[in-house]
């Protein structure tokens, strides 16, 4: 359908307007068979997305033909800010096997993902997203830093020179630790697949020479590289060595790759509706052992909308590793991050076992019956789940188990499309590109009908429509306010609580910590906690956090009413929904002031992107709050590592220990008071809210009103 755009050729109220702009003016509007105003056939069309956008495109080109006054200016910005809406991201756990890339491949319909062998596995973060600039599938490799991985090489041969050392003399502070050999495992594959068999026969200094990254010069430069090219298959061929650990060749020989260099790929597909407004982002289990990378994966796990959690459906309700993963990011997920909806995925749906004495009609509703069953069982392993039940208030339901067969929606040979669950799944990456689609038209129906309204008739109730939403805004920043100012008095009571808790029992808490009874090994251990900065993870997936263990009193003292105060789930609001009641009483204004009819409609779009833009900032502003507590704890126990890292030879466990005690014993009255300070300051800032509403709203009728 034909959209014509409306007259508005408006430089500025004292302006008039000159005969090229009149012509311009009459060629633009051309009001069409039905007689409605452009911005109204755009609000109740059907209208594609592209057809929107090139209706703004060409008010935008013709705007920036006009002077440069303020309410061009203003509309240019808001034509901008049509585009600027935050990816929603969905992230994908799940161990190596249980066909998360199959999974990936099937959902988005590309063969993008490698399969691999069976013995390789997805090393790295990859990033989905759709591009929307070309048609080209491209690769952008964002690397760790080069100082970053001479901090990593080092630790890794101080590893590897301990455990030789040990194997040869062995040490009266250790008896040994069956998790060694997986870690030096790893970094056995880490070296190798970068330095092959060079690396054994090299110091670490050696392995930072500049030819061992010829190939890779952006690594040096520190700088990004990107890969394009026509299809799909071809992109991750090319993406192979970047991004998949899969140590051997057929022939046996060790390839030669660059993931353990790598931070996050993002691939961006051409033409591929689901991914327009969202990413999808296969992300390894347990982060990493480099910190930036470490770092980088808990950011992009707390900005997770959506988590897949992924696994077999043999090993549904059973899987350790499944919900190891999610016990391990429920903070990040929780409190301290966004997610308002987990999906437990189990692949493979369509296998079965006895062929032989069943009908294909018999085993496919076999199939459909033991799926609901393997359901049933996740569901109730969910429900006993107590991180989940400390970070998210509506319990199973911000839960969804799928039972997903990606080679049978596919093949089609047993299961119906619906069946394999694949099709559900693409409806869900449907709607979220739907809202956004929505708030896009919605934005471009305000910036049309203000264009329009701007261009009519003077108004002669400008003055008293601009009162009595005056009016409005201070009866409901007062609200605004009240419903902050209680939620600072009440975790402010609950932050008290935990100081106190923390101050009787950090020292418990540590001998327990240094003096495990099961103590083999623990020499080694406490070294890579305290060079690691409080944080070792082991090969295994088990995390080791001091910082977290001194700071777990004040984070649960908190954990109830933070999360009632900045809830995740898409029903509820922060602060009691007090931003999602606000209201300019638009509608009601629209009834009694007719000739702002126009620009009252435009504020009405306004309010609600002011709303949602408002609602990001809190649940951005809310996740560096909830973090706070942490990060103050390990800032104030960093010296405290850098000193014990220093020991070494006879005796070095004890001193490691001695120093974390005493650091502990004399920082207690001061460390979890600063913590508590710390948050309720980043909490306090959040009062800018109110001027931040006052602000946008006035910009918004300044021009009209």
């Amino acid at each position: 359908m034909t959209l014509h755009l409306p007259a508005y050729l408006l430089l500025s109220s004292q302006t008039s307007i000159t005969v090229q702009q009149k012509k311009r003016k009459m060629d633009l509007q051309g009001e069409c068979s039905t007689g409605q105003p452009p911005a109204k056939r755009l609000r109740e069309s059907e209208a594609k997305l592209s057809d929107v956008k090139n209706i703004m495109e060409k008010v935008q080109q013709i705007l920036q033909k006009q002077d440069k006054a303020k309410l061009n200016v203003f509309l240019l910005k808001k034509i901008k800010d049509l585009e600027t809406d935050k990816r929603e991201l969905v992230g994908v756990f799940g161990k190596t096997g249980v066909g998360k890339s199959a999974l990936i491949n099937t959902v988005i319909g590309e063969n993008l993902l490698s399969l691999g062998s069976v013995s390789a596995c997805t090393a790295v973060m990859i990033k989905v997203e759709a591009n929307m600039s070309n048609t080209k599938y491209e690769a952008e490799i964002e690397f760790i830093t080069k100082e970053e991985w001479r901090g990593e090489v080092k630790l890794m041969c101080q590893f590897l020179e301990n455990t030789a050392h040990q194997e040869n003399y062995g040490d009266d502070d250790d008896d040994g630790d069956d998790d060694d050999d997986d870690e030096k495992r790893d970094i056995d594959e880490k070296l190798s697949a970068l330095y092959g068999k060079e690396r054994e026969t090299k110091f670490s200094e050696n392995l930072m020479d500049d030819l061992y990254f010829g190939e890779i010069p952006e690594f040096l430069e520190s700088r990004k590289k990107t890969l394009t090219s026509n299809t799909a298959h071809e992109l991750s061929d090319q993406l192979v060595k970047y991004t998949i650990n899969d140590p051997e060749e057929e022939s046996g020989e060790v390839k030669r790759s660059y993931w353990p260099l790598v931070k996050c790929v993002t691939i961006k597909v051409p033409n591929n509706d689901l991914l327009q407004h969202v990413t999808i982002v296969d992300l390894p289990g347990n982060g990493d052992c480099n910190k930036s990378r470490d770092q980088f994966w808990k950011k992009i796990v707390g900005d997770c909308s959506t988590v897949w959690t992924v696994t077999d459906i043999e090993r549904a309700a059973a899987d350790k590793e499944s919900w190891k993963i999610l016990k391990r990011a429920g903070r990040l997920i929780g409190n301290g991050g966004e997610c308002q909806r987990i999906h437990f995925i189990c692949t493979k749906s369509d296998l079965f076992v006895d062929f032989k004495h069943h009908s294909e009609d018999e085993v496919r509703d076999l199939i459909v019956k033991r799926n609901e069953k393997a359901k049933n069982r996740v569901k109730n392993g969910f429900s006993n789940l107590t991180v989940i039940k400390k970070h998210f208030s509506g319990g199973l339901g911000c839960l969804k188990v799928f039972t997903v067969s990606s080679k049978e929606f596919q093949n089609k040979k047993l299961l119906n499309p619906e069946d394999t669950e694949i099709p559900k799944l693409r409806n869900f990456l449907k709607e979220i590109n739907d809202s956004k689609t929505l708030n896009y038209v919605s934005g471009a129906y305000g910036i049309l009908s203000l264009i329009q309204g701007a261009s009519l008739r003077k108004a002669y109730k400008k003055k008293e429509a601009r009162e009595e939403l005056e009016e409005n805004i201070r009866h409901q920043l007062t609200l605004v306010k009240a419903a902050m100012e209680k939620a600072y008095k009440i975790l402010n009571k609950c932050l008290t609580g935990g100081v106190e808790k923390s101050k009787g029992s950090c020292e418990g808490d540590l001998t327990s910590f240094l003096r495990p009874e099961d103590g083999r090994g623990f020499h080694r251990t406490l070294k890579c906690v305290v060079q690691k900065g409080g944080v070792h993870r082991t090969t295994g997936g088990e995390q080791i956090n001091l910082n977290m263990d001194l700071a777990s009193y004040l984070m649960d003292s908190i954990h109830d009413e933070f999360r009632k105060t900045f809830p995740n789930e898409g029903k509820c609001e922060a602060f009691n929904g007090v931003i999602s009641t606000f209201s300019l009483g638009t509608k009601e204004l629209i009834q009694k002031y007719k000739d702002v009819e126009l620009q009252l409609i435009f504020l009405k779009t306004e309010e609600d992107k002011m709303k949602t833009k408002l609602s990001r900032l809190i649940r951005d502003r809310k996740k560096m709050i909830y973090s706070s507590l942490l990060k103050t704890i390990e800032e104030i126990m960093q010296e405290c590592y850098e000193n014990a890292a220093e020991f070494k030879g006879k005796d070095s466990l004890q001193n490691m220990r001695d120093t974390i005690v005493r650091h502990v014993y004399e920082s207690k009255n001061s460390m979890f008071d600063r913590a508590k300070t710390v948050m309720l300051n980043e909490l306090k800032e959040l009062t800018v809210c109110p001027i931040f509403i006052k602000r946008k709203i006035r910009m918004s009728y300044s021009f009209n009103l």
